[in-house]
């Protein structure tokens, strides 16, 4: 019983947290202070990262600038957290599910229930980067609170192995996995409220860290003028709105030019705006911006062939 509390407590993700041991004691409002107390640390945690989430997000755009993808890997929380990020960048960003996706521990059914058993095959984490056909042009992103999840380490050697770009998400410090990554981003963010419950700070400087990761590599695409979302795709009312919105704002025009502008464009709200500041049609404007590598501010400057 000894080994087996020292292997248990040995990791900071599973150590007791002294500042919560009467949890079952407070009252409501006490025990909502005392639990949300722990979040506030999160953040100047992921603060602490910035270098290495630079450098991660870096390496991603060199990847999808050349045509590559950034893949997701993770289980439990970790997995979902990938899902998560992945799904919201094609309605968001312009991009292509197959650009962006996340792979989780025991397949979609684990988004929904928990699977906790997939996460200790390593073996099956090596068959999912062969799945995904991972290769030199992708940047894989390990996603694991403790560092030693065997899916998603297996994942992450086997991508290695392939020539990808590798970088890994934990919240622990970890020298073993400086071996197999390009880069490690460790947000150490102390013992949990409830012991090894990391689906709550160590689930939160997690998402923290994913939201600058795929946030930042999309403005450097181009995918956002100033700090607005100009490749959205209007696939609902509430998008389509923000698209016509953002093109009667930046192409200063009301909105039933600005909605014109987006059907003309065929539903590519910055493929619009060019189309109305520049008075230019469709074909001339989305040659434009492949001629400057889907930058909306520089193709609002470039000269017109």
């Amino acid at each position: 019983m000894g080994n087996y509390t020292s292997e248990f407590t040995r990791q900071v993700t599973e150590e007791r947290n002294q500042q919560t041991m009467d949890l079952d004691l407070l009252d409501t409002q006490e025990l909502v202070e005392r639990v949300q107390a722990e979040d506030l640390l999160v953040a100047p945690k992921v603060k602490e990262a910035i270098p290495e989430i630079a450098r991660a997000v870096d390496l991603i755009v060199e990847k999808l600038r050349a045509g590559g993808r950034l893949i997701y890997f993770g289980a439990g929380t970790s997995g979902r957290l990938g899902v998560l990020d992945a799904a919201e960048c094609p309605p968001t960003f312009g991009v292509t599910p197959d650009q962006v996706f996340a792979v989780i521990a025991g397949g979609k059914d684990a988004m929904f229930s928990a699977y906790e058993g997939a996460e200790d095959q390593k073996e099956q984490g090596i068959k999912d980067a062969d799945w995904a056909k991972v290769g030199p042009n992708d940047a894989i992103v390990g996603i694991t609170a403790s560092s030693r999840t065997p899916y998603v380490l297996g994942a992450l050697e086997r991508a290695k192995e392939l020539g990808a770009t590798t970088i890994a998400i934990l919240n622990i410090d970890s020298e073993h996995l400086k071996k197999t990554c390009d880069v490690v981003i460790s947000v150490v963010v102390g013992p949990e409220a409830i012991s090894g419950s990391t689906r709550m700070k160590a689930g939160t400087a997690q998402k923290m860290v994913l939201n600058l990761l795929s946030t930042c590599s999309m403005v450097r695409l181009g995918k956002v003028y100033e700090n607005l979302m100009v490749d959205l795709q209007p696939t609902n009312d509430k998008l389509r709105e923000r698209a016509v919105s953002i093109i009667s704002l930046l192409g200063g025009v009301p909105r039933n030019l600005a909605e014109g502008a987006l059907v003309a464009s065929h539903e590519r709200a910055k493929t619009a705006i060019l189309m109305v500041k520049r008075k230019v049609g469709r074909v001339q404007a989305e040659e434009l911006l492949n001629r400057c590598n889907g930058s909306l501010r520089r193709a609002l400057v470039a000269e017109l062939n």
